[in-house]
């Protein structure tokens, strides 16, 4: 935390511009996130994870000091069955692809990393610190690695470029490459 006798920049403070463009940035990536939720069906949800909860978009001005919003696909966060596609915009960091499984639902492991997926190394499926300004990330893990984990969480960095249309596009195939793919469940 900073010193508070620190002098507050209220110049900073007061300059609209700043805050003006933020906010445009913000909404663009929210019509951005808005358009992919859209064009991803219930239906195709269902048909990959059958106790999909639909979706939900979600925005923060705090993950690490940083603002983030998120789309989530599926919604079911159970450690034990649960599945999830998260879309993470934050702020400062980039874009990433997140799929959550619990530990007795799978995908194959090297279909994921053949997309590029990362498979998270971490105690807390959000932690976001961890996973990607510290890279505790493993890209070929072993099916003994993948069995001693409470839950899977697999990651992504989505390179993205400055036209909406084309972060659109991307981020539907991206989910739709996710979804194409055999979820499995064991007890």
């Amino acid at each position: 935390m900073k010193d508070k006798e620190e002098e507050l920049d209220l110049e900073l403070w007061l300059d609209k511009s700043i805050v003006e463009k933020q906010n445009q940035l913000k909404n663009q990536f929210l019509q951005v996130l808005e358009a992919v939720g859209n064009s991803i069906s219930n239906g195709e949800l269902s048909g990959f994870y059958e106790k999909s909860r639909g979706k939900k978009i979600s925005k923060g001005n705090d993950l690490l000091g940083h603002p983030y919003q998120v789309l989530d696909l599926i919604r079911d966060f159970d450690k034990s069955s649960g599945c999830n596609i998260r879309l993470l915009n934050w702020f400062g960091h980039g874009f990433f692809s997140l799929i959550f499984l619990g530990k007795n639902t799978e995908i194959s492991s090297k279909e994921l990393a053949d997309l590029g997926f990362r498979l998270g190394l971490v105690d807390d499926p959000w932690d976001f610190g961890a996973l990607i300004l510290e890279k505790k990330v493993t890209q070929n893990p072993s099916k003994d690695e993948i069995q001693r984990l409470d839950f899977q969480l697999w990651l992504k960095k989505v390179p993205v470029s400055s036209q909406e249309n084309a972060i659109t596009h991307l981020l539907i195939e991206e989910i739709k490459k996710i979804i194409r793919l055999e979820l499995k469940h064991s007890s």
